[in-house]
């Protein structure tokens, strides 16, 4: 009895182990990107060399771009440098509010790395993204999305005992890409609440090209009690996308 325990919670820890590995693998993408002042914003010669960074995935544009914008603002013409910066690739507005991993996946096959991104000043598109005046709104957008995905999961019952120091945490760790400040909070969301056996629902979105993100409520069960695939969570958001795919695709790519 005694080694079993022993030995269950050593399964238990190596498999922690191995999935902190995982994530941090996944916290630790990054992309080269390299952005290019607009040539209609440019004022007076030279033009500005283009700036290059390596930007965080998991991370959003606004909390990245300070640099950028410092780097070109003293070469647009005076009566803009107050303009908010937003950015644009292949002459499609970038919406800030998705991750960047996220934009970048949407145009796929059309990237090349580095990744090239126009920056603008100018004639901001309003009609096609949103404004962003501040890493509060940043800040904002994302405790939105946390805490719709602990109502989806857990009813609101993990994020509403949290203390506002451990939401400034959270939003900290990934404003500051610090891997273990965040997750040390994040874990308490990614946990069974007290009396569940299960996640009441999966906080789930698929991003489909420049559309809205389609979000549906997933129950991590089947009617007969088993678990629940991706793939069968695609099966049931894209019945039609599903059936083609599979027509003339192996089903052992998903």
């Amino acid at each position: 009895m005694v080694d079993r325990s022993l030995d269950q919670y050593y399964q238990y820890n190596m498999s922690m182990a191995n999935d902190r590995e995982v994530l941090r693998g996944i916290w630790e993408g990054k992309l080269p990107v390299c952005f290019q002042l607009g040539e209609s914003e440019i004022s007076g010669v030279p033009a500005p060399e283009p700036y290059y960074l390596m930007v965080p995935r998991l991370s959003y544009f606004p909390l990245v771009t300070d640099r950028v914008r410092k780097h070109f603002v003293k070469y647009i013409d005076l009566a803009k440098q107050d303009l908010e910066l937003w950015l644009e690739f292949n002459g499609v507005p970038l919406k800030w509010h998705y991750p960047i991993g996220v934009l970048f996946d949407l145009f796929l096959p059309d990237i090349s790395l580095p990744w090239v991104i126009t920056a603008r000043f100018d004639k901001f598109p309003d009609n096609e993204i949103l404004h962003c005046p501040s890493r509060e709104a940043v800040e904002s957008h994302f405790m939105s999305s946390v805490k719709e995905a602990d109502a989806l999961k857990h009813r609101g019952q993990v994020i509403s005992v949290m203390q506002k120091k451990d939401h400034n945490q959270l939003w900290l760790g990934l404003q500051n890409d610090k891997f273990d400040q965040f997750w040390a909070i994040n874990k308490k969301l990614m946990e069974m609440a007290s009396g569940e056996s299960e996640f009441k629902h999966i906080p789930i979105r698929f991003y489909c090209g420049n559309n809205a993100f389609i979000q549906k409520l997933i129950r991590p069960i089947n009617d007969d009690g088993k678990r629940k695939t991706l793939r069968a969570v695609i099966e049931d958001i894209f019945p039609t996308e599903y059936s083609n795919y599979f027509s003339t695709t192996s089903p052992e790519y998903l």
